[in-house]
C-alpha cells in the first residue's frame, strides 16, 4: 500500500510549483530553470550502468544533466523525466561523484567541474515513492492540459454541423 504521507507530499510539492497553464513537459522544465537559476539539459543515455536504470539526474558546476534511458515510448520518456524533475521539485540531495563514475559517465569533463547525482539504492524507499507519485501528478496535468487543447468546442457540431 501506497504511504499516505508520501500521497500528500507529492500533493503539496505540485500545487507549490504554482505551475502556468497550459502545462507541458517543456513547461515543468522552463519553470524549473528559472527556479534553480539554472539549466536543465535532457539526453538520452548512451550505456546504461545496468538495466534497472531508467533515469539519471546529474548536478554540474552549471548546470543539471538529466539522462534517460531510450524508451519505447514518448510518454515512457516522458515519464522518466518527470521523474527526475520530481527529485529536484522535492529537494532531494545529491553527493559528489566519485572521480571513476564521472569518467563512466563523462569521459571528456574536465576534472575541475564538480559533479553530484542522487545516490538511490532502494528504489522503493520513501524518496523513490514520493517522486514517482510526484511524477504521476505532473503527467496527469499535461494529460489534461493536452486533452483540452485537443476538445472540440461544445457547440462545434452545432454551428458548423
Amino acid at each position: 500500500m501506497i504511504n499516505e504521507a508520501a500521497r500528500a507530499k507529492a500533493r503539496e510539492a505540485e500545487e507549490a510549483l504554482n505551475l502556468p497553464d497550459p502545462v507541458t513537459l517543456g513547461s515543468i522544465q522552463e519553470h524549473l530553470e528559472k527556479l534553480r537559476g539554472r539549466k536543465i539539459t535532457i539526453q538520452p543515455m548512451k550505456s546504461a550502468p545496468t538495466d534497472k536504470v531508467c533515469g539519471l539526474w546529474f548536478g554540474l558546476d552549471d548546470m543539471d544533466l538529466i539522462l534517460h534511458a531510450p524508451a519505447v515510448t514518448v510518454v515512457h520518456r516522458q515519464q522518466i523525466i518527470l521523474h527526475e524533475f520530481a527529485h529536484m521539485i522535492l529537494r532531494h540531495r545529491q553527493e559528489v561523484v566519485s572521480p571513476e563514475l564521472t569518467k563512466v559517465f563523462f569521459p571528456d569533463l574536465a576534472p575541475d567541474r564538480v559533479v553530484t547525482a542522487l545516490k538511490r539504492s532502494d528504489f522503493l524507499d520513501e524518496f523513490e515513492v514520493t517522486a514517482e507519485l510526484l511524477a504521476d501528478r505532473l503527467a496527469a496535468r499535461i494529460r489534461l492540459a493536452a486533452n483540452r487543447r485537443n476538445a472540440q468546442p461544445r457547440n462545434f457540431g452545432a454551428i458548423f454541423g
